[in-house]
């Protein structure tokens, strides 16, 4: 059976009724009544002291007669509730204040003997077989001339006492079942405020370990545990949508392998079938050529982003003149910019402007962006290349007047191997990884990189570096 942390609070309270009631009804009452029995001892032992020296002492002494402390007894005795007797030594009774005086009639006390409380003032039995019920007897010496002349004993019923004890129980008795209805009343909340929202949570993480990252569950609460169930729907949902990432990333990868291997495999069997000339495999074999190019590029890409993710981007970091990276960043493009008859203008703030960053790294960002920039751009167009300076930070601008990017793309367009309708017919060799690797660059760096775009007009990309003190020692 499984043992749930509800089963255990349960057996937890259940165990604590037993106990109580077990306590309550054990060892309660027997204290009780010892405590009522110990102060009616007390009080009876007092006032069986003050008898003892200011009345009976007299009957003594011939200073009281009989029947005048008897009349005081009496009094007495039914204020305490009680019995009060004068016994001789010898076990005589003298006086009881439960029957009238008869001096003729002599009642004498069997086995009478005031050391039975044996160091005590009180003890509780049947005071000697003379009553059927147990009573509670105090004794107090009668003394003259240093001689002890009889005791003042008081009796009381025991069944008095032990209603008393009774009343008192039955307080304990309710204050035991208050506590047990307060204890179920914060086990229900218990039950509501953790035990519930913990099952939901339970079940979501079931759910997340069989692979259902797209459940989702609400617990009501602002405490820990309504924390912890944001948590860990915020966690489902971001591995769920990591898990559709690597779904759509494993596609979009098959996809652009798919495409170039199914154009090689083509054109090879159509060469070696014959249905391909031999006088056309030059141009043929181009085509090959260029596949595999983008095979290459492909495989390069993934590396490097691999790289980027896996090893955290170590940067090496110096200072280095931007304006000299890119010029010759630029330069690199001069062949494909000669077919196109499109041209790339530098602006540059000063003829010199050292920047601190890893410059193989930011000259792998000037190279993307300007790669998509040609894509994208219209033959007899213009590329402009710009910095300027603003507090300490230098930005690099990167322009085109091309096809543009539709505004619901501009957010997607960071996404590896995302590709927007506008650019899949212009961008046959592009693997989809080019921003994003620009992306994980700028990042790295603790820089930012913005885009603005229009439909149709063009699209500008403009990056931030942080500047280097070099600059101030040229300024000087």
């Amino acid at each position: 059976m499984k043992k749930t942390l509800y089963l255990k609070f349960v057996l937890a309270y259940f165990i604590f009724g037993v106990f109580a009631f077990i306590i309550v009804t054990t060892f309660v009452p027997s204290m009780t009544e010892e405590h009522l029995v110990r102060e009616k001892a007390k009080n009876l032992y007092y006032e069986a002291m003050l008898v003892a020296e200011n009345y009976a002492s007299g009957l003594y002494t011939s200073e009281n007669s009989l029947e005048e402390v008897k009349t005081q007894l009496d009094s007495l005795a039914i204020y305490l509730e009680s019995v009060i007797c004068i016994i001789n030594p010898s076990g005589r009774l003298v006086l009881d204040t439960s029957s009238p005086i008869n001096v003729e009639d002599v009642v004498m006390i069997e086995n009478f003997d005031p050391t039975v409380t044996r160091g005590s003032y009180y003890t509780v039995d049947k005071f000697f077989g003379n009553y059927e019920t147990d009573m509670l007897s105090v004794f107090a010496p009668i003394t003259s001339n240093y001689k002890v002349k009889g005791y003042v004993v008081i009796l009381c019923d025991m069944t008095n006492i032990r209603e008393s004890c009774n009343n008192l129980l039955r307080i304990s008795y309710i204050t035991l079942v208050i506590l047990l209805l307060l204890s179920g009343i914060i086990l229900i909340f218990f039950t509501e405020m953790v035990y519930m929202p913990l099952r939901k949570i339970t079940y979501a993480t079931e759910q997340y370990a069989s692979g259902n990252m797209h459940y989702e569950f609400q617990v009501e609460s602002e405490d820990e545990i309504g924390y912890l169930a944001v948590c860990l729907n915020y966690m489902a949902s971001e591995i769920a949508r990591a898990e559709d990432n690597q779904k759509k990333f494993v596609a979009n990868v098959s996809h652009d392998f798919r495409s170039p291997l199914t154009s090689i495999h083509g054109y090879l069997e159509a060469m070696l079938d014959g249905t391909i000339p031999p006088e056309a495999y030059e141009k043929y074999l181009n085509i090959l050529l260029n596949e595999t190019d983008r095979l290459t590029k492909l495989t390069n890409s993934l590396l490097t982003l691999n790289n980027l993710n896996t090893r955290g981007m170590i940067l090496n970091k110096s200072d280095f003149d931007i304006n000299q990276v890119i010029r010759r960043t630029a330069a690199t493009f001069e062949g494909i910019c000669r077919q196109k008859t499109i041209a790339i203008e530098v602006i540059l703030s000063g003829d010199k402007m050292y920047v601190y960053a890893d410059m193989e790294k930011i000259q792998q960002v000037l190279y993307n962006l300007l790669d998509n920039a040609i894509k994208f751009s219209h033959h007899n167009s213009v590329i402009k290349i710009e910095t300027s300076e603003k507090k300490n930070k230098l930005f690099v601008s990167v322009k085109d007047t091309g096809i543009g990017i539709p505004k619901d793309d501009l957010k997607l367009i960071w996404d590896r191997f995302y590709k927007s309708d506008l650019s899949r017919g212009k961008d046959k060799k592009g693997t989809g990884l080019g921003l994003s690797i620009v992306k994980e660059i700028i990042n790295t760096h603790g820089e930012h990189i913005n885009v603005i775009s229009t439909e149709g007009a063009g699209s500008e990309f403009i990056f931030s570096l942080q500047q280097s003190a070099d600059n101030d020692e040229e300024d000087l």
